[in-house]
C-alpha cells in the first residue's frame, strides 16, 4: 500500500541521488576500510533510513511493507554494506520492538533507533543454534528483581557496533520454541561484551561478530513485552516482514549488476564489435532482466498483501527463496560477461558476487524456505 504516490516518488529520488552521489563514490573505500565513513553515516541519518519501518509516532517514517520494499529496491543498488548499517533499524533491529514491546520500551528505545542514535541487533544465533533456533543454549535464571543470563551468540550482524541487543534465551528446560523469552540489553551492561569484527567473505563495511553474557542481570522490565516465553513468537513474526526487506534488498544489487553488465556489454570489444552483439552474451542479459522483474513482482505484491493483513507465511518464503537465489545467478552471469575484469578487484562485480553470497544464507537458508514451502503446500 503506497499512501501517498507523489511523497513516495519524492522519497525515492532522495534515494537514488543518495545512492548516486555518496555511496557509489565510497565502495572502494568502504571496502579498504571495513567501515563506514562518518561523514557518509551523517548522509544516512539526514535520508532517514534508520527509521524508514519506525511508526511515525517515535520519530520514524511509519513505512507500509510496499514502500519499505520500493525504498529497498532502490536503497541497494550500491555496496551491501550501506544497506547493513543504514538498513537493520528499519528493519530486524526495531521490528521485535515494535511488534510486541511494552508502551515503555517503545518510547524508550524506537525514537534512538529511527534517529539513528542506536544500531540496535538481533542477537539470536548460536554455535549449535542456526536453523535450528530453538536449540539455542543461552539460559536466562530467574533471581530477585530479574534475571540472570549467560551464553555466547555468534553471527550477529553490528554485534561489534550495536547498541542495543535483542537477546533470545532460554527461561526453563523445555525443548522447542515455548520456553524462549526475549530481552533488551543495552551495551554497558555489566558481564555483556562483544567480539572483533569477525573476518568474512564479503560485505566489508558491515561487521559481524559474538556476543558473550557472562552473568549478566536484566530486570523484569527488560522482557521484550513483559511476558516470559514468547520470544520465539516475536521473533518469527519480526522475520515474516524482514524476509520481504531482504528479497527487496537482494534485488536491488542484482539491478546494479545487471545495469553495469549491459555498459560493460556495450563498450567492450573483441572480434570488431561490441560484446554486446554476441547472442549468448544477450542471453544473459536477458535472462538476468526477466529474473529480476520476476522477483520484483513477487516481491512487491507478498508486501501488497502484508499490508492488507494476509497471512504471508509462505509468501515470504517463496520472496526470500526465489530473490535470493536470483541475486546469486546474477552475480554469476555478470562475472561471466565482465570475464577478467569481473574476477579481478576493481570492477565492484568482484565484491558484489561476494557479497551477495551470504544472502541465501541468513533469516533461513534457501533449503529451510524449500521446506517451509513445501509444508504449507501440504497441510
Amino acid at each position: 500500500m503506497i499512501r501517498d504516490q507523489q511523497k513516495m516518488n519524492e522519497h525515492l529520488d532522495r534515494i537514488r541521488t543518495f545512492v548516486r552521489d555518496v555511496a557509489i563514490p565510497n565502495e572502494d573505500r568502504v571496502e579498504l576500510e571495513d567501515n563506514i565513513p562518518e561523514e557518509v553515516i551523517n548522509k544516512l541519518k539526514e535520508l532517514g533510513s534508520f527509521g524508514w519501518s519506525i511508526p511515525e509516532e517515535f520519530g520514524g517514517a511509519g513505512m507500509t511493507s510496499e514502500e519499505l520494499a520500493l525504498a529497498f529496491l532502490e536503497f541497494t543498488q550500491c555496496s551491501v554494506a550501506f544497506r547493513v548499517y543504514g538498513g537493520q533499524n528499519a528493519g530486524i533491529g526495531s521490528e521485535c520492538i515494535i511488534r510486541d514491546g511494552t508502551e515503555n520500551q517503545k518510547r524508550t528505545y524506537l525514537p534512538q533507533l529511527a534517529s539513528g542514535e542506536m544500531l540496535g541487533c538481533l542477537a539470536l544465533t548460536e554455535e549449535s543454534a542456526g536453523s535450528d533456533a530453538t536449540a539455542m543454549q543461552t539460559r536466562a535464571e530467574k533471581v530477585d528483581g530479574g534475571y540472570r543470563i549467560n551464553g555466547t551468540k555468534r553471527y550477529i550482524t553490528l554485534a561489534p557496533i550495536a547498541d542495543l541487543f535483542s537477546v533470545f534465551a532460554r527461561t526453563d528446560g523445555e525443548r522447542g520454541s515455548k520456553g524462549v523469552t526475549a530481552f533488551l540489553i543495552e551495551r554497558g551492561a555489566e558481564g555483556l561484551t562483544t567480539s572483533v569484527s569477525t573476518p568474512k567473505m564479503g560485505q566489508e563495511g558491515a561487521p559481524i561478530g559474538e556476543v558473550y553474557l557472562n552473568d549478566v542481570f536484566v530486570p523484569d522490565s527488560a522482557i521484550l513485552g513483559g511476558l516470559e516465553g514468547r520470544g520465539f513468537g516475536t521473533v518469527m513474526k519480526a522475520l515474516n516482514k524482514q524476509r520481504i526487506n531482504l528479497s527487496a534488498l537482494s534485488t536491488g544489487p542484482a539491478i546494479r549488476m545487471l545495469n553495469d553488465a549491459i555498459n560493460f556489454a556495450k563498450s567492450r570489444r573483441q572480434f570488431d564489435k561490441s560484446i554486446g552483439e554476441f547472442q549468448l552474451v544477450q542471453a544473459m542479459l536477458a535472462e538476468c532482466k526477466v529474473e529480476i522483474e520476476a522477483a520484483r513482482a513477487l516481491i512487491l505484491e507478498t508486501a501488497r498483501k502484508r499490508d492488507r493483513g494476509d497471512d504471508v507465511t509462505m509468501d515470504v518464503s517463496l520472496c526470500k527463496y526465489f530473490s535470493t537465489e536470483m541475486c546469486g545467478r546474477v552475480a554469476d552471469r555478470a562475472v561471466q560477461i565482465f570475464g577478467g575484469a569481473g574476477y579481478v578487484k576493481g570492477s565492484g562485480i568482484e565484491r558484489f558476487y561476494r557479497d551477495v553470497r551470504a544472502f541465501r544464507v541468513y533469516e533461513g537458508t534457501s533449503q529451510i524456505h524449500l521446506l517451509n514451502i513445501a509444508k504449507h503446500l501440504l497441510s
